[in-house]
């Protein structure tokens, strides 16, 4: 009989270790999957000089356009800033790139010229990167907080003081449907 409490106890407290250590690995990997956003934030943030650079020869009225850029590539390197601070910012310097892109249109030489060129394509696989890196942390997000809500981790979630994450939201400008004029 005391084999079989000793038994049941130690089974108890394997199933504890085990659902505290699950939970700790699948925060590591909430915390990993935003530092990758972070590393492809940054990327973008460095390519953009290099582009502006580009577009400043040709587009020398397009100085607003411009200075918005640079502003949110500074707000996204900002290494205090949340990472909510920091997707805002995306979202905005997402929307000024596109109004640059569009800008870009105007200017033939500028379209032409094999440095733009290789630039833009970059910074489209950067934002490939970018969207994947959100759709991993949100995967991640997810099963963390299923774990937190689930029957028997949500005991030990409690006695580890784990919390929920929040998911990335894509923004209400990001759903609207762009409208095409000819």
């Amino acid at each position: 009989m005391l084999i079989a409490i000793i038994v049941i106890v130690v089974l108890v407290v394997l199933a504890v270790v085990m659902m505290y250590n699950g939970l700790v690995r699948q925060r590591n990997l909430v915390d990993e999957a935003e530092s990758q956003i972070d590393v492809q934030l940054q990327r973008r943030a460095d390519l953009l000089p290099n582009l502006l650079e580009t577009v400043k020869g040709y587009a020398a009225h397009e100085k607003e356009t411009l200075a918005k850029v640079t502003e949110m590539r500074t707000q996204i390197s900002d290494p205090n800033a949340s990472l909510g601070d920091k997707v805002k910012a995306d979202n905005q310097l997402t929307d000024t790139l596109n109004h640059l892109f569009a800008v870009s249109e105007n200017y033939p030489d500028l379209k032409a010229n094999q440095n733009f060129m290789s630039l833009q394509e970059e910074l489209a696989n950067t934002e490939n990167k970018i969207s994947f890196s959100r759709q991993n942390y949100n995967a991640n997000v997810m099963e963390l907080n299923n774990k937190l809500q689930s029957f028997p981790s949500n005991l030990v979630a409690k006695l580890g003081n784990f919390k929920q994450k929040e998911f990335l939201q894509v923004p209400e400008s990001a759903k609207e449907v762009p409208q095409m004029k000819f």
